[in-house]
């Protein structure tokens, strides 16, 4: 691991550093010693490890809770370089849905290309990060909406450290195998009215999930969602991860 920067803010210390030339953000309560709960946190499509929305759930987790959390950034996102591929697959799917195509298909089928390098990239973050005398080898949570979502069931699918993932704002179209293989307990959010995921593709992942237990929160809306929702997804988190 290559430290960037460290700072301390009100009681939680925040590290920027990179593995694997994969840049990331760890957050820790200040003055920690000893192994503590981690979770992983995947950032929106287009945002980045320290978007506003991770900083906030980040920082609470870790002074509120005690625990550690860490944000890689994703590829062709945050500090990473563009890929090629990528962006040609996303521009393709722009000019699609302009067309009036349904966009939940072109997304999934983004997100499954982009898991391919996400899920070892993050299981070897984890690994680098459990090797820190104030992380250790705690139980490991995981957090992601939309695209973290969509990258998050494959992960959580893979990885047998996962005690407890929150995930939404996702669809089937992609990851209906791989959530059947998800054990852990999940927390689906589901926005009823989301103009890109279209409903029925969000049950039906959320019927997919393979876990003996799940629960489905379902609001009226579009793809964002109500401020609750991350209120209840740290009550979900504690709870499953002491």
């Amino acid at each position: 691991m290559l430290f960037l920067a460290e700072t301390s803010t009100d009681g939680v210390r925040e590290q920027l550093f990179s593995t694997h030339d994969i840049p990331a953000v760890l957050w820790s309560p200040d003055g920690a010693r000893g192994a503590r709960p981690l979770v992983l946190l995947s950032h929106g499509g287009g945002r980045h490890k320290k978007d506003p929305e991770m900083v906030e759930l980040g920082r609470r987790l870790a002074l509120d809770h005690g625990y550690a959390v860490v944000v890689p950034d994703v590829p062709a996102h945050g500090d990473r370089p563009p890929v090629e591929e990528y962006q040609r697959l996303a521009d393709r799917n722009q000019s699609r849905v302009a067309a009036g195509e349904d966009l939940g298909p072109l997304i999934a089928a983004f997100q499954a290309l982009v898991a391919r390098q996400t899920v070892p990239e993050w299981r070897a973050v984890l690994d680098a990060v459990q090797q820190l005398p104030h992380v250790g080898a705690g139980p490991v949570g995981y957090w992601g909406v939309s695209l973290g979502c969509g990258l998050g069931v494959p992960f959580v699918a893979a990885e047998p450290r996962v005690r407890a993932a929150v995930l939404g704002l996702g669809g089937a179209s992609a990851n209906a195998d791989l959530a059947a293989r998800i054990t852990a307990p999940v927390q689906f959010v589901l926005q009823w009215d989301d103009e890109r995921v279209p409903r029925a593709h969000g049950l039906a992942l959320y019927d997919a999930i393979g876990s003996a237990e799940k629960t489905l929160h379902a609001n009226p809306g579009g793809h964002e969602m109500p401020p609750a929702e991350v209120d209840s997804a740290v009550r979900f988190l504690a709870r499953h991860l002491g």
